[in-house]
């Protein structure tokens, strides 16, 4: 293990709560305090509480941010109403995904956008280096005042770029208590939490502290995605752990999020997602605004024969895991890119990236487990959907 990974400011309460740690995108993170499918079983049934402090966070703020961020993101967020969230990518200039990330539109100008940990330098590099070919096209974007013949709108309409990660933590509870444990916390104080629907947010307290209330998640539950400042972290896991303990919420870790995050479809960077991979691959066409004038990777070209993102689901016990490969027959059409034997499901699961001629829902293929060939069939995603 890396001794020189970050630790979570939750890392004492993990700890004390028996939490086995691995190294997570250059932090020291939970992997699980109990059992993972104890942890994952709580999430599916009752609530898990998560540390995903080591997300990271960037403000866009001020100057045309919507502007810029349509510009530097694949998706439109310009329209987007404050209040909600958007889920897209950062994306190269050869349509390769640097990362996804969740948008939040907390005002006119102002966005907060949360990306994964591993790639918080990268995403944080590429939005000050479009930051910068803004600025140089500003005066291109200067346009007359409406209704005069002179005049320009003038300001300048680059954004500030803040990264606050070190001076924020994030923790979700997820699961179909998590909003009774939510309302049962003491301290936490949410206006108008009725009326927070799925991709939205509301500004609330915490003893006094500033609270981002998110109903967003990682794991096909509903939930909750909680962000405080890091001195107010720890009242908070700890408020949330005794209002969560009547309704079944557990600590969870890493393994319980990874197995139900595949069950729920959800792409993991690294796995399904990375630099050599264009947002059609993934199935992540609908995160790109095609119709934008102009943004970063928009004249990528996507090859036809390029392996394409599916599920495969199989019988038994046997599971194929990252790396494992997939063959049509004798030929090997693909590589397997998470896998898992679903606890939720009870049979295996695993999302793979395939030739587009092996893509079609009812394939029957096989998967390499370890020298034995597994039968699997190309399966719809997600694997999971939660009940309404």
């Amino acid at each position: 293990m890396d001794d020189t990974a970050r630790q979570s400011p939750l890392h004492d309460r993990h700890a004390q709560l028996g939490a086995s740690f691995t190294d997570f995108g250059g932090w020291l993170m939970p992997v699980r305090y109990t059992s993972d499918l104890a942890e994952h079983h709580a999430v599916r049934t009752a609530a898990g509480l998560f540390d995903i402090s080591h997300m990271a966070e960037i403000w866009v703020q001020d100057g045309d941010a919507a502007g810029f961020l349509d510009y530097a993101l694949a998706g439109r967020v310009s329209t987007m109403a404050i209040g909600k969230a958007k889920y897209s990518l950062v994306l190269a200039e050869d349509g390769g995904i640097i990362d996804d990330v969740i948008v939040y539109r907390t005002g006119e100008q102002h966005f907060l956008v949360v990306a994964n940990a591993g790639n918080r330098d990268a995403v944080a590099g590429a939005l000050a280096d479009r930051a910068g070919a803004w600025r140089a096209g500003e005066d291109a974007r200067m346009r007359p005042v409406d209704g005069g013949d002179f005049g320009y709108v003038v300001g300048g309409s680059v954004p500030r770029i803040e990264d606050v990660t070190d001076q924020t933590a994030l923790v979700a509870v997820q699961g179909p208590r998590a909003e009774e444990i939510l309302r049962a916390a003491q301290g936490v104080d949410v206006e108008g939490l009725d009326d927070l629907g799925y991709y939205a947010w509301r500004q609330g307290e915490f003893d006094g502290a500033p609270l981002f209330v998110a109903r967003t998640g990682y794991t096909g539950e509903d939930g909750f995605e909680l962000m405080v400042p890091v001195a107010a972290a720890g009242e908070l896991w700890d408020a949330l752990l005794a209002a969560g303990a009547p309704f079944g919420l557990v600590p969870a870790g890493l393994a319980a999020r990874d197995t139900l995050r595949l069950e729920a479809g959800m792409p993991l960077y690294g796995h399904e997602l990375g630099r050599g991979i264009r947002p059609a691959q993934a199935g992540l066409g609908r995160a790109v605004a095609a119709d934008k004038a102009d943004f970063v990777g928009k004249d990528s070209a996507v090859d036809d024969e390029a392996p394409v993102l599916v599920g495969l689901a199989s019988e038994g016990r046997r599971a194929g895991r990252a790396g494992y490969g997939v063959f049509a027959g004798d030929t090997r059409v693909g590589e397997i890119t998470s896998g898992a034997l679903s606890p939720t499901l009870g049979h295996p699961i695993a999302m793979a990236y395939v030739s587009p001629a092996a893509s079609a829902l009812g394939t029957e293929l096989t998967i390499d487990v370890r020298g034995t060939r597994i039968p699997a069939t190309v399966t719809a995603l997600p694997f999971y959907r939660r009940k309404k």
